[in-house]
């Protein structure tokens, strides 16, 4: 599933590129946007459940696609993480967002903000 999201992406930027809407730059930003999404997603796909023996990952509390990285200026990023707990009425959502917010404070190398929060990622 990775790959083919992988995939897509790829190909949007290249036809976006071929047809003079996005140019080297921004396609560099966009890329380097990507990678450090990626890398924000391994650092939190391992957080355990406060409830369950499982990561939020196992629980598809967290996916990939709903990380999002927006640069703010040089080596500083806000960070957006849209979770989808277990059960709609979770008790334990605040205490999963801070729990993400702890963690990528104490893994992350680069400067950033966090803004995570209960949404339905499609």
């Amino acid at each position: 599933m990775e790959a083919v999201l992988s995939l897509v992406s790829l190909t949007a930027t290249k036809v976006l590129q071929l047809s003079g809407l996005f140019d080297d730059r921004n396609v560099l930003k966009v890329k380097k946007m990507e990678e450090k999404a990626l890398e924000v997603y391994d650092v939190i796909r391992s957080i355990r459940d406060p409830e369950k023996p499982n990561t939020l990952e196992e629980l598809d509390v967290v996916t990939e696609k709903c990380v999002e990285v927006q640069e703010l200026g040089e080596d500083e990023y806000l960070i957006i993480i849209k979770f989808s707990p277990t059960v709609p009425h979770c008790s334990l959502a605040t205490l999963i967002g801070l729990c993400l917010q702890v963690k990528l404070q104490r893994c992350l190398p680069f400067k950033h903000k966090v803004s995570a929060g209960r949404a339905t990622c499609s």
